[in-house]
């Protein structure tokens, strides 16, 4: 699965049971975010474990930060599923957002490289 623009790129590297994301990620509204839930989803439907790597990602809207933490929220009522975010502590937007995922999932594995 990849899905590549000029301003952002999503993979997952199924070895590692990582999905990455890079670059700017400002679409419009959740109608524009939901086929990239759908994706983290049906990823998370074929393996119960799931490392987010976020380092890359320089800046996510408040559209992209709501589809993250419904996410969390889809995924925390999944019996069995491990969830992981990985994350850059210089990135300012990543050490304020990604704890308050934490708290909608308190078994979720949170990072700061």
């Amino acid at each position: 699965m990849e899905i590549t623009t000029d301003d952002y790129r999503i993979y997952f590297e199924e070895a590692n049971k990582t999905l990455y994301f890079r670059g700017f990620l400002r679409l419009e509204g959740m109608k524009e975010y939901q086929p990239i839930m759908n994706t983290m989803l049906e990823i998370l439907a074929d393996c119960s474990e799931l490392i987010i790597n976020l380092e890359g990602l320089e800046f996510l809207n408040s559209s992209g930060i709501s589809m993250l933490s419904m996410f969390v929220m889809k995924v925390r009522g999944k019996e069995g599923a491990s969830l992981a975010f990985r994350g850059s502590k210089n990135i300012l937007w990543q050490t304020k957002s990604l704890r308050n995922l934490q708290r909608l999932m308190p078994g979720l594995t949170l990072e700061f490289i």
